[in-house]
C-alpha cells in the first residue's frame, strides 16, 4: 500500500457535482493498493496514519496527532499511485489491484482509521472521477509505502 499524506486546513471531494467528503484540519489521504498488499499492511499503515505527529504545538513544533487536535481524515483512493513510467510516456498500471481485492481493504482501511479516531472517515467513490480540492497547510505532505517502511 502507498499512501500520500497532505497535511490540510480544509479538503473536499466531489463526484458529478455532489460532494462526497469534506473535512476541515486533518489529514487527506490518497491511498494506493496493490496485488500483494494484505490486511497486515493495512493495519500497519493505519496506526501510521493515526498517530502521525505532524501539528503544530505550542512551541511551534510538529508534536501532535489527528486524535491531539481533534483532525479528520478525507481518504481517496488512488490507483494512480501505483504507476509504472519505465518505458514510455504513458503511464501503466498493472501492479495496481483489481477492485475485487482493492475494495474490502479500502473499505477495511475506512473502519479501521473510524476505530483508530473514534469518529467518521471522509470519502471519495472508489473507483469514481472525483474532483478534489484542498488546502496543504505548510505545506506537510508526507508517502509511507508499507513494502519500503522507512
Amino acid at each position: 500500500m502507498r499512501a500520500v499524506i497532505q497535511r490540510v486546513s480544509s479538503a473536499s471531494c466531489t463526484v458529478e457535482g455532489t460532494v462526497t467528503g469534506s473535512i476541515d484540519t486533518g489529514f487527506m489521504v490518497l491511498l494506493g493498493i496493490e496485488d500483494a498488499d494484505t490486511q497486515e499492511d493495512l493495519e500497519w499503515l493505519a496506526q501510521k496514519i493515526a498517530a502521525m505527529r505532524v501539528f503544530g504545538d505550542e512551541n511551534g513544533l510538529m508534536n501532535k496527532s489527528l486524535a491531539d487536535i481533534d483532525g479528520n481524515i478525507l481518504l481517496i483512493s488512488q490507483f494512480t499511485l501505483f504507476a509504472s513510467t519505465k518505458k514510455g510516456n504513458r503511464p501503466g498500471f498493472t501492479r495496481a489491484a483489481r477492485p475485487d481485492h482493492a475494495i474490502p481493504l479500502y473499505e477495511s482501511m475506512i473502519r479501521k482509521l473510524s476505530a483508530l479516531l473514534n469518529k467518521q472517515i471522509q470519502t471519495g467513490i472508489f473507483g469514481a472521477d472525483m474532483k478534489i480540492s484542498l488546502i496543504n497547510d505548510g505545506p506537510v505532505t508526507v508517502t509511507i509505502d508499507t513494502k519500503n517502511k522507512e
